[in-house]
């Protein structure tokens, strides 16, 4: 049965409208979702993941076949995850694990972390699994930097040390496994994006691990390569923007190679068929929500270019020469701008202190246009909050509490603002030099959304903001 044919012999319930909010109608679905009669797995993720009254009614029926009563939060979601294959958008997932998070809370009353708490620990857990278990990209999160990460998460309050730390170590030594619906997985693992730089059409194919859909393998041999060359790298900042120790800020050169979302560093030059070493994944440097821009503010070397990644590292690279530089920060822009996955919604709390959004490292799934849609009204959302940031400003010189969140919610939007308008302005440009032409990546439309770019842009040059 196909998920938009009608629920029962003469009923007029169907999946198609969403729009019932029929709570007999939802006990119905939800029973035979749960036991698959006449539905897959990937018909599950579908129905509870839409956005709609009825949808939301259907969710909390299917929920309430789970019980998690007496259970710590990693074991139940360990039982709900092998029995519901977790798939779609982010936003869909989103939408089904605080549907996950209110069942907890419910079978559990006695717990003292709020529903929004308890939401947040989720999603924490969803990324430390893909931090701790997917492909060796980097160095792995420790312990410390996972607390680090929830501080003043729990409705403005700090987590407890010792919870964290257990769940940590749950997830570190056994991994989140998944129910596979094969028929998706087959789907998934002949899936194709198209790659338009310029006006070429190659295609890539985006390999999804199959034990863990919130992350693509990026390092997959036949992902595309968009440049490579030799680049002298300085480590500036650690995770969170924590300055580098001295001992480890030296400049090293590297063979780079931008392969995927991923800013490869090889000791030995490139070679197509060469398979990487331990060394080189170690090295490397995940480039979704990055920012590459000219490192106006870094005098002692020329040709050398900023990137700022998703956890707030920043990197110095210095090129051969400027046209080099120029070529590396459009290729890395382009890269993250066009295959970043939307960040995941905060948490619905009473948090005073500042948080930056999760942001995962797997590819988009959203097409060519709906994923400038999504940077147009990113831009638009930061646009407001700056704008209502900059109506409360505090003293710079204080060094209360306040003030430092205060700059910090300030750095983050003026690294998005960054971010965004280095895309839709170059996006701009592009479209102009293919006036008259097919050869532009999409259509703006009627928005004009680089004109927001334009004016924040301005905006921001007298605001400082740390290399």
């Amino acid at each position: 049965m196909g998920s938009t044919e009608q629920l029962d012999q003469g009923s007029t319930d169907t999946l198609a409208n969403g729009c019932r909010a029929d709570s007999e109608a939802a006990k119905r679905l939800a029973k035979r979702l749960y036991n698959l009669e006449g539905f897959k797995r990937c018909d599950v993720a579908r129905q509870l993941g839409k956005n709609n009254e009825f949808s939301k009614l259907v969710a909390e029926e299917y929920l309430s076949f789970f019980d998690f009563t007496g259970l710590t939060l990693d074991k139940a979601l360990r039982t709900f995850l092998k029995a519901f294959p977790l798939m779609g958008e982010t936003q869909e997932r989103e939408r089904v694990l605080i549907h996950f998070s209110r069942r907890y809370c419910q079978c559990n009353p006695e717990e003292s972390t709020s529903e929004d708490g308890i939401h947040t620990l989720t999603c924490a857990l969803m990324l430390l699994n893909t931090d701790l278990h997917g492909h060796n990209i980097g160095k792995k999160m420790s312990c410390q930097q996972f607390i680090a990460n929830l501080d003043g998460l729990n409705d403005g309050k700090d987590f407890a040390k010792d919870l964290l730390k257990t769940l940590y170590n749950s997830i570190k030594n056994e991994k989140l496994e998944w129910a596979i619906d094969e028929d998706e997985l087959r789907k998934s693992l002949s899936e194709l994006v198209d790659d338009k730089f310029g006006a070429s059409a190659k295609k890539v194919t985006r390999i999804v691990d199959s034990s863990n859909p919130f992350l693509d393998i990026p390092q997959a041999l036949n992902a595309v390569t968009y440049k490579h060359g030799v680049l002298t790298r300085k480590t500036h900042a650690d995770m969170d923007g924590k300055r580098t120790p001295r001992g480890r800020r030296g400049w090293k050169k590297f063979y780079a190679v931008l392969k995927g979302t991923v800013l490869y560093l090889q000791k030995d030059e490139y070679k197509p068929d060469k398979d990487l070493s331990e060394v080189d994944l170690k090295n490397a440097i995940r480039v979704h929500h990055a920012l590459a821009t000219k490192a106006s503010d870094y005098s002692k070397k020329s040709n050398v270019l900023k990137l700022k990644t998703a956890d707030w590292r920043v990197f110095l690279f210095q090129a051969p020469s400027k046209e080099e530089m120029l070529s590396w920060i459009l290729r890395i822009n382009l890269v993250a701008a066009i295959f970043s996955a939307p960040a995941f919604p905060a948490a619905i709390c009473s948090m005073k202190k500042f948080c930056r959004p999760l942001l995962p490292s797997s590819m988009t799934k959203l097409c060519q246009e709906e994923q400038l849609r999504s940077h147009e009204n990113k831009m638009k959302q930061i646009a407001d909050e700056l704008a209502e940031h900059k109506l409360h400003p505090v003293e710079k010189s204080l060094k209360s509490k306040e003030a430092e969140e205060y700059r910090l919610k300030e750095h983050y939007l003026i690294f998005e603002v960054k971010e965004l308008s280095s895309f839709l302005l170059g996006e701009r440009e592009r479209r102009e030099k293919d006036e008259g032409s097919q050869a532009g990546w999409v259509s703006w439309g009627s928005s004009k959304p680089h004109c927001l770019a334009l004016k924040l842009k301005k905006e921001i040059t007298d605001i400082s903001s740390p290399l």
